[in-house]
């Protein structure tokens, strides 16, 4: 019987009670899927732990719908708003650009034109399956083209051109390195031909195209209809297109990357325009007489450096005319742009709290090989439609984004290096892995040309944001799943609690925080935009109360695009634990204007906020914490009420200890709170456990948890203005500690006495003591 496959997302992870959401939804080996609300409690199915908890709920989407195939389109590209057709009529033209290839080679690749593959007519200039640059058009009929003598050269600033004289038949194709000191991968001592002047006669005329598109053609197949192929892959800046054949002057004078104000220009997409301080959109600008302005499908990336850039200035701020390389993958993907499914108005009366869409096959259409894809979770985080609760959960979806559909653990040979510990998959793992399933990369991932995925969207299926699922790496939940443990454990004690994401607190700001007593983070709390950030300090000025529950948190300098929200990017630096690096010149996020990297190396650590930051990763055993002296002082000494043990956390769902996986620590240097208290810190990690790569100035031996003094975890806590105050346990693996032993546990006992204190009204208990010595307990 058919494999089946069910996947979906929803237009919005976060809706409040009384709003609606969307579901869109494909489906492989069947035509209908049965839909269930259910109320997620606990993600993991670990034995040691309550195992999967899901509560089914009410909902009149509780039914079966029709579902079909849908398709993704993959690559990123221009489409050209050409209403009249301009660059379609046949006649004499010139195509014309810069471009910087990354992955030349193998597979024909279109740099513009207006080819249509299925109906063989059209022309374009591009790249051949052997990297050469060649020009083609077809009638309909035949096809015929003219290449150059010798392949172009990944990462390498080119000059190319193609003209065509319909009357003669006569076609040429023209390239040339534009090498500067700084611009491209190679400099002027290597001893290369870059240059290759070809001309023929061909055979055939152009016929009408489909319409102009920069960096893919139009393709069309019976099953999933029209859509985009032969995608360019590399930077593509200063494009245009003359209805005339160029004469030598005025390709030379192309060639200086500036307009021929030609009367017979066409079109010439100045990709340098349009830079602000606060970053650039999707708009591709014609500086033509006709204004045949592109605009960008999943997302290609502006923000690089171009054929011109001199190294002097390493952001667009400072310098746009050097910034007019955008920079297309063949497997970029921002938008399914599914049909909608369904829509499910959230009843006003629904508790806010962690949700999902189940979706399986009817009974009459599910069977023992039905495969690991056929049954889905579309997650929904709903939150009060008037927050009346003292305690709130902030989910880190910036973060799932983040780690989105992650194949770090299949492509990263270090990858078992990091983990210590063979991958364990799951059937949904090989199953999405094998089939090549195109819903889009992970920014700890790298496009097939080997740049690193800096966009990263939540309009797509997520496999790894689904409850049941584990990390390959470690074969323990990640994330989400893991954040269920911190849900449960709410669920378990009985606390009135509320949720929000992410998404909220960027578009809102404090104001999504200040209904709340007190809030508590996620396991892994990683990728924060500056207005979170500033949310989150506000709240703390103001007297808010934060249970920092991450380990490596605050870490990522993020953006979200003003006009795609769903849409977040990063750029990872010179510094930090990193997949991959962006280039020199492109730090900058084309969101918002501001540099990427850590928030660390912009004087944001985050020690200033929670009091400890990053200190180490690893994944081969977490390992319990041992009470410090300060947590005797009767100022804290209440967080201990009812824990007898010195050694506590020697238990978890997450590396069997509340200590481990990504850990923090307490750091005056970096901004700690001189009064915090250092309550408890971690026995010793192994060597599996290394200190984080931006505290290393020299490389040498002593690196590891057995031999430095750095590589610990610390649980800090401290006051803040207007009875306010922040409990770290910072600490990946203590959220997956909470279920163990049926919720009965030290870690439990310590994280109920923190909250009961942080959602009262008031001072908090031992604000009455002061420092000094007689105080101890």
């Amino acid at each position: 019987m058919a494999q089946i496959r069910i996947h979906g997302y929803t237009d919005n992870l976060s809706v409040k009670a009384g709003h609606s959401v969307t579901a869109h939804i494909s489906a492989e080996g069947i035509t209908q899927v049965q839909a269930q609300l259910v109320r997620l409690i606990h993600g993991d199915e670990n034995p040691q732990g309550p195992g999967f908890i899901e509560q089914e709920m009410e909902a009149d989407i509780n039914r079966t719908w029709p579902v079909q195939r849908q398709y993704v389109q993959a690559g990123n590209f221009l489409r050209v708003d050409d209403p009249q057709g301009r660059l379609n009529a046949p006649g004499a033209i010139t195509l014309h650009a810069f471009i910087y290839p990354t992955a030349p080679a193998p597979g024909r690749q279109v740099i513009l034109g207006n080819w249509d593959i299925e109906r063989r007519c059209g022309y374009a200039l591009g790249l051949n399956g052997q990297g050469q640059l060649e020009f083609w058009l077809g009638d309909g009929q035949q096809v015929d083209s003219v290449t150059a003598e010798v392949p172009v050269l990944a990462k390498i600033w080119y000059f190319v051109s193609a003209t065509y004289d319909p009357v003669s038949g006569v076609a040429t194709v023209h390239q040339e390195a534009v090498l500067n000191r700084y611009n491209s991968l190679l400099s002027k001592i290597v001893p290369m031909d870059y240059h290759s002047h070809v001309q023929t006669r061909l055979r055939v005329g152009a016929g009408v195209g489909t319409g102009f598109l920069i960096a893919g053609a139009h393709d069309r197949n019976p099953a999933r209809g029209n859509f985009v192929a032969q995608c360019f892959n590399g930077k593509i800046d200063r494009p245009g297109v003359v209805g005339a054949v160029a004469s030598d002057d005025m390709l030379s004078q192309l060639r200086t990357g500036h307009p021929t104000h030609h009367t017979a220009t066409l079109a010439w997409w100045d990709t340098s325009v349009g830079y602000t301080d606060h970053g650039i959109g999707e708009t591709v600008h014609d500086s033509g007489p006709y204004q045949l302005h592109a605009q960008g499908i999943n997302c290609p990336v502006r923000g690089q450096t171009g054929w011109n850039w001199n190294g002097r200035n390493d952001c667009y701020r400072l310098s746009h005319q050097e910034y007019g390389g955008i920079e297309f993958h063949e497997d970029a993907m921002t938008d399914c742009q599914w049909a909608p499914t369904f829509s499910f108005l959230v009843p006003a009366s629904l508790r806010s709290g962690v949700y999902a869409i189940r979706l399986r096959p009817t009974d009459e259409d599910n069977h023992p090989d039905a495969g690991a894809m056929a049954e889905e979770y579309l997650p929904l985080f709903v939150r009060a439609a008037q927050p009346k609760a003292a305690l709130a959960m902030l989910i880190p979806t910036a973060s799932y984004m983040a780690y989105a559909n992650a194949q770090l653990t299949f492509e990263i040979p270090v990858a078992q290096s990091i983990t210590a510990c063979v991958p364990v998959f799951q059937p949904q793992d090989i199953d999405y892995y094998k089939n090549g399933l195109e819903f889009g990369l992970s920014t700890y991932d790298s496009h097939r040309s080997g740049h690193g995925v800096c966009y990263t969207s939540r309009r797509r299926p997520i496999i790894n944001m689904r409850p049941k699922c584990r990390m390959p790496g470690v074969a323990w939940p990640w994330q989400f799943p893991a954040d269920l443990s911190i849900i449960a454990w709410l669920e378990k004690m009985g606390y009135d609690y509320e949720v929000l994401t992410d998404d909220d607190l960027h578009h809102e700001g404090v104001a999504a925080l200040k209904p709340y007593k007190a809030v508590i983070n996620g396991t892994h709390a990683e990728y924060y935009s500056e207005p979170m950030l500033d949310a989150t300090e506000d709240y703390l000025a103001e007297g808010g109360r934060i249970l920092y529950l991450s380990g490596n948190g605050y870490y990522w300098v993020v953006g979200y695009k003003p006009d795609m929200p769903w849409i977040m990017e990063v750029r990872k630096l010179e510094a930090g634990s990193r997949a991959w690096q962006a280039r020199p010149g492109e730090h900058y996020l084309a969101t918002t204007g501001e540099r990427s990297g850590l928030w660390r190396h912009r004087n944001r650590a985050p020690q200033k906020l929670v009091g400890t930051g990053f200190a180490s990763e690893g994944m081969d055993e977490s390992v319990p914490f041992r009470r410090m002296p300060d947590s005797y002082h009767k100022s804290v000494s209440w967080i201990f009420e009812g824990v007898t043990e010195e050694l506590f956390g020697d238990f978890g769902l997450g590396g069997h200890g509340a200590a481990g996986i990504e850990i923090d620590r307490y750091d005056l240097t970096l901004g700690t709170p001189p009064h915090a208290r250092i309550l408890a810190t971690s026995e010793g990690f192994s060597d599996n456990y290394p200190l984080v790569q931006e505290e290393i100035m020299y490389n040498h031996p002593g690196m590891g948890g057995t031999q430095n003094p750095g590589v610990r975890c610390d649980i800090v806590y401290f006051t803040t203005p207007q009875n306010g105050a922040v409990f770290s346990p910072s600490s990946i693996a203590w959220g997956q500690a909470l279920p163990c032993r049926d919720f009965d546990n030290p870690v439990s006992t310590i994280m109920k006495n923190v909250v009961d204190a942080f959602i009262q009204e008031g001072e908090l208990p031992g604000m009455a003591y002061s420092a000094e010595e007689k105080l101890w307990r």
